[in-house]
């Protein structure tokens, strides 16, 4: 996207310009997450691949994640990673 604007070819006093629109294709998963079935008090990281860069939210049900001890998210490029920490049988 950042590539869109006028463009401009010039020769002499001539000129030619155009614009350039470019539109954004949707983000989809190219590797979607994987059910899990960890011990309590373990750590377990969930991940999922995009198939461009974007940013993303974690949920457990409605509720939105925050980063905290207990939950480290990390994205790089178009992976994003979820890890949870000290596991108990309320997190299921």
């Amino acid at each position: 996207e950042s590539d869109a604007g006028d463009y401009t070819c010039v020769c002499g006093d001539k000129q030619s310009t155009a614009s350039l629109a470019v539109h954004a294709l949707p983000v989809f998963f190219k590797e979607e997450l994987r059910n899990e079935e960890v011990q309590e008090g373990t750590s377990v990281s969930l991940h999922c691949e995009l198939t461009k860069a974007a940013p993303v939210q974690w949920k457990i049900g409605p509720r939105v994640l925050k980063a905290s001890d207990k939950y480290q998210m990390r994205q790089s490029g178009i992976t994003a990673e979820l890890v949870i920490t000290d596991l108990e049988v309320k997190d299921t």
